[in-house]
C-alpha cells in the first residue's frame, strides 16, 4: 500500500536537491516566494481576525481564509520549508538522497522562507493596513506567540506540521486538482481554527507585529524564540508523526 506515492515523494526529494545544486539562486528564490505565499495566508486570515475581533470568534473565519497560503504554494509552485520536512525525510529513508542533502536542503529552504516573508511584512506595513483593529490584533497575536512556554510551543508546531505534511501528501496522492485543493483547505482550517503554531506563518506575522505601534512584551528576542521552538516542533510533526508511520505502512519485506 502507498509505494507508488512514497516512490514519487522520494523522487520529489531527489528533485528539489538537485536544483538546489545545479541553481542555488534558483532555489533561495522559490523558497523565498513559498515564504511570502504563506505570509499572503497570513495577510488575509490576520485581516480577517482583526475586523471580526469584536465579534470574539474571529478564529474560523481566519481558518478559512487561510487556504490560499499552501494552495499557492503546491500550484503555483514554491518551495516550504515545513512540507519538505515530510519529502525529504522520505527521501532519506528511500535513499534519494543523504542526511546531508537533506540537513542543507532544509536550511536554504528556511532561510529562504524566512527572507519572503520579512519582505513581505516590510511591504505590508508600507501600505499603511497594519493599524487599527487589523493592526492591533496582528501586534496582540504576536506577542502571545512570542511569550507562551516553549513545550507549548514545541507541541502546537508539531501538530501545526501533521497537518500541514497531510496536505501535502494528500495532494501527493489526488490525481484532479480540486482534489488537491479540498483536502489543503480542511488541513489548513482545522490547524488555523485549533491555534496550531506554523514556523513560516509566524515568520512573517510577528514581524508586522514588531513594526506596528509598538505593544509592550514584543521583542525581537521572542520572535526569534517562538521560531526555535515551533520549527522544532514542525519537523517532529513531519518526519516523526508523518513520514515514518507512511514509510512502514509503504515497506517491502
Amino acid at each position: 500500500m502507498f509505494k507508488e506515492e512514497i516512490h514519487a515523494v522520494a523522487s520529489s526529494a531527489a528533485a528539489k536537491f538537485a536544483l538546489l545544486k545545479k541553481n542555488p539562486l534558483g532555489y533561495l528564490i522559490s523558497s523565498a516566494l513559498a515564504g511570502a505565499f504563506i505570509g499572503f495566508g497570513v495577510l488575509l486570515a490576520f485581516t480577517a481576525g482583526g475586523l471580526l475581533s469584536a465579534a470574539a470568534s474571529p478564529k474560523i473565519v481566519m481558518g478559512l481564509s487561510f487556504g490560499i497560503a499552501l494552495s499557492l504554494v503546491v500550484m503555483a509552485g514554491a518551495e516550504l520549508f515545513t512540507g519538505n520536512n515530510f519529502v525529504m525525510a522520505v527521501g532519506i529513508a528511500k535513499k534519494t538522497v543523504r542526511l546531508r542533502d537533506a540537513l542543507l536542503l532544509w536550511a536554504v529552504c528556511w532561510l529562504g522562507n524566512l527572507i519572503g516573508a520579512v519582505i513581505l511584512a516590510f511591504l505590508f506595513h508600507g501600505t499603511g493596513l497594519n493599524s487599527g483593529a487589523v493592526g492591533e490584533f496582528i501586534a496582540a497575536s504576536a506577542l502571545t506567540k512570542t511569550t507562551l512556554p516553549a513545550l507549548n510551543l514545541i507541541l502546537r508546531g508539531l501538530f501545526c506540521n501533521i497537518l500541514v505534511c497531510l496536505g501535502v501528501w494528500c495532494s501527493a496522492k489526488m490525481k484532479s486538482e480540486s482534489g488537491k485543493l479540498i483536502m489543503i483547505f480542511w488541513c489548513l482550517f482545522a490547524f488555523i481554527t485549533i491555534g496550531f503554531e506554523h514556523s513560516i506563518a509566524n515568520m512573517s506575522l510577528i514581524v508586522i507585529g514588531l513594526l506596528g505601534d509598538g505593544i509592550a512584551g514584543l521583542t525581537i528576542g521572542g520572535y526569534f524564540r517562538n521560531l526555535l521552538f515551533v520549527t522544532i516542533g514542525n519537523m517532529i510533526g513531519g518526519i516523526v508523526c508523518v513520514a515514518l508511520p507512511y514509510l512502514q505502512i509503504a515497506k517491502e519485506k
